[in-house]
């Protein structure tokens, strides 16, 4: 087995594990609906579609997915029940955005724009600032430069808290401290990646939603002064979400949207959670892709999102 095999399998490994208490309450579920049971009627798929709502795929995904199963069974008549995991497989999986389709699995260093800037949003508590550190030992470890931008300001521990990271993943960072204007660090971040010629640059901002208007002039100023420095800036606006949450992370993820143009998704904390369903109803509903997951507490436990690879997982496919 070569290396790049050996780093495959140790990835897939870390995935199964991740989405464990997913996959246990998913699969622990179908079991139940279909014990006994030889062939697929209606009641199933009502049951089914149970197991998906509670499941935290939420009800608008759910149905759609319930919908296109029904087609399905009706067409094809004689369904036993591996061939509807089969089908709610690949319906899964179609549903589920992919941001690279010709190489979902790899992680994606190459950038039409240098410095590649990326605006990092989400709530307090979600993870975000710990999954930017991750990017930046991601970014660094595929032979990039790395400037991380802390305009974070709000919040009295996160500069500190993302200043650790930058030592973590040894890349610099721009900080001017606790109540800063976030926009001057935007600007100041972006300007020292020009200089000092990096390849990306990755900004922290505060997420609070409780004052939407508030949140969308922060974040409009952030923009407009990145672009000042750097066309296009930013090239990418990620939106970090706990998955743990299930649905609240639904309503986050809706209420950024109307804010900001969010072009990728981060899901952290899968590994601590039953609620990997999330994943699924968030990424369709948004028809945003999600590029990333968070499946452990290492620093290399940021893994880039393959939809088909995590829809194995869910499902024990390789089991």
């Amino acid at each position: 087995m070569s290396w790049l095999e050996k780093i495959g399998l140790k990835k897939q490994e870390k995935l199964e594990k991740g989405v464990e208490k997913s996959r246990n309450s998913f699969l622990d579920k179908l079991g139940k609906t279909f014990a006994g049971k030889d062939t697929i009627d209606a009641s199933t798929l009502d049951d089914l579609e149970e197991i998906l709502i509670t499941s935290d795929v939420g009800v608008s995904t759910t149905i759609e997915i319930i919908d296109r199963i029904e087609s399905r069974v009706s067409r094809d008549k004689f369904v036993t029940q591996n061939e509807l995991q089969q089908m709610l497989q690949e319906e899964i999986v179609g549903l589920l955005k992919e941001s690279r389709p010709d190489r979902p699995s790899e992680f994606d260093a190459d950038f039409t724009y240098k410095p590649h800037i990326v605006l990092v949003v989400g709530v307090n508590g979600v993870g975000k600032t710990t999954s930017i550190g991750k990017l930046a030992y991601m970014y660094k470890n595929a032979g990039k430069k790395v400037v991380l931008g802390a305009a974070d300001t709000f919040r009295a521990a996160a500069v500190d808290q993302l200043t650790i990271w930058s030592e973590r993943a040894d890349v610099p960072i721009v900080q001017q401290g606790q109540n800063a204007d976030p926009a001057a660090v935007a600007f100041d971040t972006v300007s020292s990646a020009v200089a000092k010629n990096a390849d990306i640059a990755l900004v922290d901002t505060a997420g609070r939603l409780h004052n939407k208007k508030s949140l969308m002039d922060e974040l409009a100023k952030i923009k407009r002064v990145m672009g000042k420095v750097v066309d296009g800036a930013p090239h990418e606006t990620l939106l970090v979400l706990d998955a743990s949450t299930g649905q609240n992370a639904m309503q986050q993820a809706k209420a950024f949207t109307e804010v900001v143009d969010i072009t990728g998704l981060i899901l952290t904390k899968l590994d601590g959670t039953a609620k990997g369903g999330i994943v699924i109803g968030i990424s369709n509903e948004l028809s945003v892709p999600v590029k990333y997951i968070g499946v452990g507490e290492q620093i290399e436990d940021l893994q880039v999102f393959d939809r088909a690879a995590f829809v194995e997982a869910l499902f024990g496919a390789k089991n």
